[in-house]
């Protein structure tokens, strides 16, 4: 894992994504989905602006998740058939970059949101029923697994919005 987590600015960032919703058990087969979102922007001639992600929107961990399986585009474009459009907000984010198999993402997850209480930071996030609801909550797979088959040096960025 990276040091320490610090705060960077992010600009607004248009992307496409397939929505779902899954239980923690069902959430490494979204993964997969990320495959239809590659294809989707290849028939279109659209180039990818930067790494896949996955944005949680809800999250209950005890039930149910919802989330994006996403990756960034240069522009704004309509989406169709199961893919969406959709801009990640701009503004200040939490970061920290856990190094290693992605099992270890739940403890990475700890790790950031320890630290921000400790400093006192409030998350652009609001409770509610279906859970806790998150302004840009994201998981960046900076490593492609079939660039790089060594787990242990697969990155994966969490950037988690606070709020103003």
């Amino acid at each position: 894992m990276s040091a320490t987590p610090e705060i960077v600015t992010r600009a607004e960032q248009p992307y496409v994504a397939i929505r779902a919703r899954v239980t923690m058990s069902e959430l490494p087969g979204l993964a997969d989905r990320l495959g239809e979102v590659f294809g989707w922007l290849g028939a279109r001639g659209i180039a990818p602006a930067g790494a896949p992600f996955f944005r949680y929107d809800v999250i209950d961990m005890a039930r149910q998740l919802e989330v994006e399986a996403g990756v960034p585009v240069v522009s704004a474009v309509d989406g169709d058939g199961p893919v969406s459009s959709g801009v990640l907000p701009a503004g200040r984010y939490a970061i920290f970059t856990h190094v290693g198999p992605y099992d270890g993402l739940v403890e990475a997850t700890r790790t950031l949101l320890d630290w921000a209480a400790g400093q006192g930071l409030t998350w652009d996030m609001q409770p509610e029923e279906a859970g806790e609801r998150w302004g840009s909550r994201l998981e960046i797979y900076l490593t492609d697994p079939s660039q790089e088959p060594d787990v242990s040096k697969w990155e994966t960025q969490l950037a988690f919005r606070l709020a103003d």
